[in-house]
C-alpha cells in the first residue's frame, strides 16, 4: 500500500496550486507518469492538490474513468475523516501516458493562473468538518461522473470538483461554499433526472 503520511502544521505559506503543477511539470519523466511519482512531489499538500490534479485529468478523455475511480477513493477517505491517502500499490504504479497528462496539465496552469489572481483565504472554516463535507460532496460528483454514460458528460462533474479542490486548497471558504452549493445543484438535478426516467421511482418517493 502507498501512504501520504499526515502533514504536520506548518506557519509556511502554502504555494498556488498553479506554482506547484509548473514545478511538477519541469520535473515530470517523459515516457509516462504513476499515482506514485505524484504524490511523492506534493507530500505537503495531499489531499486538496491531488485532488485538483486528479479532477483535471478526469476532465480529459480516454484517461477519465480511471482518474474518476482514483477522486472516488481519495472522497471517500475524506469524508471517513482520515488523516493521510492510502492507495493500493497496483493503482500507485499503474501508468499514465506523460504526453497526454501534460498537455492537460498546461492547459489546467493557464486556466489556475487566472483564477487565483481573485481567491484567497477568506471565511475559515471548520477544518475537519470541512473536509468531511468535501468529500461526501465528491463522492457524489464522482459517481455522477463516472456512471453518466453520455459523452463529455464528464467535464461539468470534473470542473466543479477542480473548482471545489481550488477552494479547498487555498482555504477560500467564500469560494467553496459557492462551488458546494453548485455541486449539490447539480447532484439534485440528476437525482431528479432519473426519478423522471425510471418508471415507479415516484411512486415509492424517490
Amino acid at each position: 500500500m502507498l501512504s501520504i503520511e499526515p502533514q504536520t502544521p506548518s506557519v509556511e505559506k502554502i504555494s498556488p496550486a498553479s506554482i506547484v503543477l509548473h514545478e511538477l511539470h519541469e520535473k515530470a519523466p517523459t515516457d509516462y507518469v504513476t499515482l506514485a511519482w505524484v504524490t511523492g512531489n506534493i507530500s505537503k499538500q495531499s489531499f486538496g492538490l491531488l485532488m485538483l490534479m486528479l479532477a483535471v485529468l478526469a476532465a480529459a478523455p480516454g484517461i477519465s474513468l480511471f482518474a474518476g475511480l482514483l477522486l472516488l477513493i481519495l472522497a471517500i477517505e475524506m469524508a471517513a475523516g482520515y488523516h493521510g491517502l492510502t492507495f493500493p500499490r497496483w493503482i500507485a504504479t499503474r501508468q499514465l501516458p506523460a504526453r497526454q497528462v501534460d498537455a492537460v496539465v498546461q492547459r489546467a496552469i493557464l486556466v489556475l493562473k487566472r483564477i487565483e489572481s481573485v481567491i484567497h483565504p477568506r471565511w475559515p472554516t471548520p477544518a475537519e468538518v470541512t473536509k468531511r463535507v468535501v468529500g461526501i460532496t465528491v463522492v457524489l460528483l464522482t459517481a455522477r461522473l463516472l456512471l453518466n454514460p453520455i459523452p463529455l458528460s464528464n467535464i461539468i462533474p470534473a470542473v466543479l470538483i477542480a473548482l471545489i479542490a481550488l477552494a479547498y486548497l487555498e482555504e477560500d471558504g467564500l469560494l467553496l461554499a459557492v462551488c458546494l452549493l453548485a455541486g449539490w445543484g447539480v447532484i439534485a438535478l440528476n437525482i431528479w433526472s432519473v426519478s423522471k426516467l425510471i418508471p415507479g421511482v415516484e411512486r415509492i418517493g424517490f
